[in-house]
């Protein structure tokens, strides 16, 4: 499977706090981008696209270091304005890739284990999405200011999801298995008036029944957004990051 590593935005809540793009941040180690190929690579992906945009010769510049260390080919994929909502990247980088793919941001950092569920459920995935979703939506490592909620039916089927939802239980973790479905969602969205985020093209899918939500609560991920997020993701990032994906893990995703 490959992966699309969306990279292309400015990041202006961490921007004042660090000198280099945000996808370049060192954590543990590696930048936020290297660990996201590094688990991506853990996980099963054998490929990555990586869609930039803001300060993108800097960070296509660290590119095939990166692939050299982590065993992935990458496929660096620019974008000209860049200041678009995100699902504008979905739509570059999907272009460059055939059938299903492991979707993540680069300024997200998860768990090996929590990669390998959604690799192992989107061998069988035929249409529409699978997101990763979190219960705990009060845990450490959530920015209610930023974070993304989701609303799940009974069956686990998206109703709902954005940065407003007064009606939530569940946030989404940043991870995705797209089928070619999302980048036609995206793009639906659009011609209907929306601005084209990735929201906007998982609302689509959930409003035809096509979103599905993968529950990893007790899976370890972070979104490092802002300084304080950062300082977390340092101090626990080394616990997790380097973690395989046990057997067992990897079967119960199958089961």
């Amino acid at each position: 499977m490959n992966a699309l590593i969306l990279a292309a935005g400015y990041g202006s809540r961490l921007a004042q706090s660090v000198a280099e793009p945000k996808p370049l941040v060192m954590v543990a180690g590696r930048s936020l981008l290297e660990w996201g190929v590094w688990q991506a690579a853990r996980a099963g992906v054998r490929r990555a696209v990586v869609v930039t945009g803001h300060r993108a010769e800097e960070i296509e510049a660290h590119l095939p270091a990166i692939a050299e260390r982590c065993g992935v080919p990458i496929t660096p994929c620019r974008l000209a304005d860049w200041s678009r909502p995100n699902g504008h990247s979905v739509l570059a980088g999907a272009a460059q890739i055939e059938g299903n793919y492991l979707l993540m941001m680069a300024d997200h950092l998860f768990a090996a284990s929590l990669l390998a569920r959604l690799v192992a459920q989107g061998t069988r995935r035929q249409t529409g999405a699978l997101l990763a979703i979190d219960r705990a939506c009060d845990g450490p490592a959530i920015d209610p200011a930023d974070a993304t909620w989701v609303r799940t039916r009974a069956t686990g089927l998206i109703a709902a999801i954005g940065k407003h939802l007064t009606q939530r239980n569940a946030v989404d973790c940043g991870a995705f298995i797209a089928t070619p479905d999302l980048a036609g969602a995206i793009r639906a969205a659009v011609a209907g008036g929306a601005a084209g985020s990735l929201s906007d093209g998982m609302q689509n899918l959930a409003a035809r029944g096509l979103a599905d939500s993968l529950d990893v609560t007790g899976h370890w991920w972070i979104d490092v957004d802002e300084p304080a997020m950062l300082a977390l993701a340092r101090a626990q990032a080394p616990q997790f990051l380097d973690a395989a994906p046990s057997a067992a893990e990897s079967q119960g995703a199958l089961a």
